[in-house]
């Protein structure tokens, strides 16, 4: 598998360069102050692939907040998505609060819909989403459409980078690439 990982990458094409992903996630953390800062929210960084994008993301936010993660995967080291399989919820009561989930992309949003979703059964007031890229294409979840906070749009291409993965490799790439061929 390092192999197939080390010839995708070295085939990859380049989406975004890192410098273009920290601007874009610039521009997202002053849109999120601005509707965010006097909500008490909780920060949701949706493993493992949100983990980069709240890393970089979570020290523009010039507010007062708590953070949590949630675990809950459809891919399982493919590159087609099944079915949801939850591996850890947040430690922290949701009830009455203020969410805003934080993931790496948003694909066709089945995942993001069912976090959203546990968010509100769980007595959130107010859930929000926040994503490093949005995929163009039309295989939508109708639950969610479009991430509430959005960073970057990109083609409809297999993406790694950024915490996006390759067959669970890949994610500490500091840009965003596409998959030769995708």
């Amino acid at each position: 598998m390092l192999d197939e990982a080390q010839q995708v990458l070295s085939q990859a094409r380049c989406v975004f360069t890192e410098k273009e992903v920290d601007a874009a996630l610039s521009v997202m953390a002053k849109k999120i102050t601005e509707q965010m800062q006097q909500e008490n929210p909780v920060v949701l960084c949706v493993m493992n692939g949100g983990l980069v994008v709240t890393g970089k993301l979570l020290p523009q936010l010039e507010f007062a907040l708590q953070l949590d993660y949630i675990h809950a995967t459809r891919y399982r080291n493919e590159l087609t998505g099944n079915e949801l399989q939850w591996k850890s919820y947040p430690t922290i009561d949701l009830k009455d609060r203020t969410v805003l989930i934080v993931d790496d992309i948003l694909d066709e949003g089945e995942t993001l819909a069912r976090i959203r979703d546990y968010c509100v059964s769980q007595g959130a007031t107010q859930v929000k989403t926040a994503v490093l890229v949005d995929k163009n294409h039309d295989r939508r979840t109708p639950d969610l459409k479009r991430a509430d906070f959005t960073s970057l749009d990109a083609p409809d291409s297999y993406l790694f980078g950024c915490g996006m993965d390759y067959k669970t490799y890949l994610r500490n790439v500091p840009g965003i690439y596409a998959v030769a061929g995708t």
